[in-house]
């Protein structure tokens, strides 16, 4: 379920919680985890998606988890705890490679990561090396059967026209693509 908000929550960049016990930095992401069945949380900049296991009906969680979003917002609570702040998707790379991660970055900002954020989710830029691009998926886009596809056909395809150098891509932590 991906809800818009109506108004920034985060300034910039996303903050994924897989689990409850990742959602300790935030006072929103543990009152949405309160609502049975939630098994995972991300923010946007102006949206939250949930994500929940498989024996909840989104019929039964939706009210939970609208309530636990507007209770939050009445108390006038930070969404993440001081310190605590949301990944930018920018991971820093310097060395022969910097022009092309530059370009990749571009890329993924302009291209992928407003049609990513469409559906809830956020794509991170882990590393270029030898030829292969590593993402990483988070939120609602993590969990998608159409993930794979997604990253090895549409955005592989646009990496490599537009960058010779990018041979493949992968997700971030996998060593062979399935």
């Amino acid at each position: 379920m991906n809800v818009p908000l109506g108004q920034s929550w985060l300034d910039m960049g996303t903050a994924d919680f897989p689990t409850a016990d990742a959602a300790a930095k935030s006072p929103l992401a543990q009152r949405i985890f309160a609502v049975s069945g939630v098994t995972g949380v991300f923010f946007g900049t102006d949206f939250v998606t949930v994500t929940k296991d498989d024996a909840t009906e989104w019929d039964h969680m939706k009210p939970g988890v609208l309530g636990a979003i507007m209770e939050h917002y009445q108390s006038g609570d930070a969404v993440m705890d001081e310190g605590h702040a949301p990944a930018s998707g920018h991971a820093e790379h310097s060395g022969e490679d910097g022009a092309i991660v530059g370009q990749i970055k571009e890329l993924l900002d302009t291209r992928v990561r407003p049609a990513v954020a469409q559906d809830g989710g956020d794509i991170i830029f882990e590393k270029f090396e030898e030829g292969v691009v590593y993402l990483h998926m988070q939120g609602a886009c993590a969990g998608c059967p159409s993930s794979t596809a997604t990253l090895k056909h549409g955005i592989e395809n646009m990496l490599r026209y537009y960058v010779p150098e990018v041979e493949e891509v992968r997700p971030a932590g996998q060593s062979d693509f399935y």
